[in-house]
């Protein structure tokens, strides 16, 4: 039996030919692109395994092997075999198996193919996104290029990793690999009204959240601090269940040349699971990285971040203390998971177990669970209409800033 580790925190999709390249890079080293959806803030690709339909897999640097979700290989016939335990943010374990004789290849782009190379129970991660998920890619698949993310035009253009030249305004950031095969650049965090403390911090495309910061380097430097202000992470979960942690802000999160004030901060709690992790103090995800446009060149030991539009937008100007997960067909039922205390859902009401039917008056059908996140992500006042058992209600819900 052997342990590995992964971490975490879509729809039809095709391979384009050269539409969309950068401009900062050399033209002869360009292989193609593949756009992706943004389902809360996660990077979904189409990928094909065998002959079925392209299926929906997270790209993730948190993770470094080929993982189909275990149920949908069993239903595709593959080769199974062993028993493999492996752990990611939050503290349970996955048991799974090596998958044997079968590959992946990206619809479209001509001459690629990969080893399908581990199934784990994956459907977990379905109801947090509203969104179907068969499986996850990571780095060996990104250590075969240079691969650009570009979170504006939602797509993945692919270079040739040893003629690749990049001539962009970005910063090149020396990367190194840990003992996991995953990324990790140095980076520094100043706590508010502290001092700048260093540490190495991993790169995860796979994670929804800006900066997490892992308990023991929580404890050792006293964080979050008593002054600051702070509310119970819900809604957190990885592979590895659910994350124990507080939210707050720190004053600034500096890499390379890049300074980004405020961002919000969880503070982990965990006693296990990756978030817990001393080898490396936190890890960066897409509220932090989708500010720029990222060069993943793991040939050559770095990161290229080059600030796009978003750079100087605020974090989070504001929380609806609700956390949703979409079930049912399409996964357009909207329930409430959790309702943070004293916050905007607290106070009209809503309930564990409550369904958005409606927001503004436009169906749960007409939306999607990627779509209602963001618009609690901004302030406002929103028309919600509730279903509570047999009960119908409404209720007007405005998130606001809390921390």
């Amino acid at each position: 039996m052997k342990k590995t580790p992964f971490l975490l925190g879509i729809s039809a999709l095709a391979v384009t030919a050269l539409a969309g390249n950068s401009g900062s890079t050399s033209d002869n080293s360009y292989r193609g692109s593949v756009p992706f959806e943004l389902v809360v803030k996660h990077i979904l690709l189409n990928i094909s395994v065998g002959n079925l339909r392209p299926l929906p897999f997270i790209l993730d640097t948190g993770d470094e092997f080929a993982i189909i979700d275990l149920d949908r290989a069993k239903q595709l016939g593959l080769t199974l075999q062993g028993d493999i335990q492996s752990g990611g943010a939050g503290a349970e374990v996955l048991h799974g198996a090596y998958v044997r004789g079968s590959s992946f290849t990206i619809p479209g782009l001509s001459g690629f193919s990969q080893p399908m190379t581990l199934a784990f129970p994956l459907k977990s991660l379905e109801a947090p996104l509203g969104h179907e998920v068969d499986g996850i890619i990571g780095g060996d698949f990104i250590k075969e290029f240079v691969v650009e993310l570009d979170y504006q035009s939602h797509v993945v253009r692919l270079y040739d990793k040893w003629t690749f030249r990049y001539s962009g305004h970005g910063q090149s950031i020396p990367m190194e690999m840990n003992a996991d095969g995953h990324p990790v650049v140095e980076g520094e965090v100043t706590p508010e009204g502290g001092e700048p403390l260093k540490g190495k911090f991993l790169l995860d495309i796979g994670s929804s959240a800006s900066l997490a910061l892992y308990s023991p380097f929580v404890a050792a430097h006293h964080l979050p601090g008593p002054k600051l202000k702070t509310i119970r992470a819900i809604g957190a979960v990885g592979a590895g269940g659910q994350l124990q942690a507080q939210i707050g802000r720190v004053a600034e999160l500096k890499i390379g040349e890049f300074k980004l004030a405020q961002p919000i901060t969880l503070f982990s709690q965990d006693k296990a699971g990756a978030f817990a992790r001393s080898d490396t103090q936190g890890n960066l995800g897409e509220q932090v990285l989708s500010r720029f446009t990222l060069f993943l060149d793991y040939s050559h030991g770095r990161i290229i971040f080059e600030p796009n539009k978003d750079f100087g937008r605020p974090f989070a100007p504001a929380f609806a203390g609700v956390v949703l997960e979409g079930t049912g067909d399409n996964y357009k039922i909207f329930r409430v998971k959790d309702v943070l205390e004293d916050s905007p859902a607290s106070e009209v009401g809503l309930q564990k177990g409550d369904v958005i039917a409606a927001v503004d008056g436009r169906p749960a059908s007409a939306l999607s669970l990627s779509e209602v996140v963001e618009m609690f992500e901004r302030p406002g006042r929103y028309s919600l209409d509730v279903e509570r058992g047999d009960r119908k209600l409404q209720v007007a819900l405005g998130p606001r800033r809390l921390i």
